[in-house]
């Protein structure tokens, strides 16, 4: 009851829903499309592999601590990209200092931080199908949409909700894109459930606080 009173809970609480609704789903369908685009007995296609999968072996708080810079809103590297582009045009946006904005860009990094993990299990799930499986649709003139949906989805059901699961696990303990590039502002737009445990739990000494959210987010979880 305690909890559910507090404003800065509530947010925190609807900030990591939004989170984990957005994410996993995006991250999980881009993840499915590298592979099966990575998917081919090409020359050099382990190169492609090494370059997406790169990020993962990166740790989060280097690469917040980087695209920190890249959000800038006098001299990132987004802003003058999007000013080049649109022959300046386009207006300077400080992308981690505006409420509207802040949250979506720390989702847009998370997703590319995470995506070549969950990339690497959609293919080793590609390459358990059966090649002869493909064959009987090519000989029946099935569309390439038509094979996808009767013939890769079918195999790959037990490796999305492995996918799924981790991705959404991953996804609630928002907490060092947090911490390195906001600080849950502004104006508390980017408040996650982990970061208001550390912070009531260490920051301030609250401790029965920080427990509490930290019982709710394993229930929830």
């Amino acid at each position: 009851y305690v909890l559910a009173s507090d404003v800065i809970f509530m947010k925190a609480l609807v900030n990591t829903v939004l989170f984990v609704i957005v994410v996993a789903p995006v991250q999980a369908c881009l993840a499915l499309l590298l592979a099966m685009l990575i998917n081919q007995p090409l020359r050099g296609i382990n190169v492609y592999r090494t370059i997406f999968f790169m990020p993962v072996v990166i740790s989060m708080v280097v690469v917040a601590f980087l695209w920190r810079f890249i959000y800038d809103g006098d001299n990132g590297l987004l802003n003058s990209l999007l000013g080049q582009v649109s022959f300046g045009a386009f207006e300077p946006v400080d992308w981690l200092g505006q409420p509207g904005t802040a949250l979506w860009s720390i989702m847009a990094m998370s997703v590319w931080q995470g995506v070549g993990f969950h990339m690497i299990v959609w293919l080793s799930g590609l390459q358990t199908i059966s090649a002869s499986l493909y064959e009987a649709a090519a000989l029946e003139g099935a569309s390439k949409w038509q094979v996808f949906r009767y013939v890769t989805w079918p195999g790959l059901r037990n490796t999305a909700i492995l996918v799924m699961v981790v991705i959404t696990m991953q996804a609630f303990t928002l907490y060092p894109q947090i911490d390195v590039m906001t600080r849950g502002g502004p104006l508390d737009s980017t408040q996650s459930l982990v970061f208001q445990a550390v912070q009531r739990g260490y920051g301030k000494q609250d401790i029965a606080g920080g427990s509490a959210i930290s019982v709710f987010l394993f229930l929830f979880v």
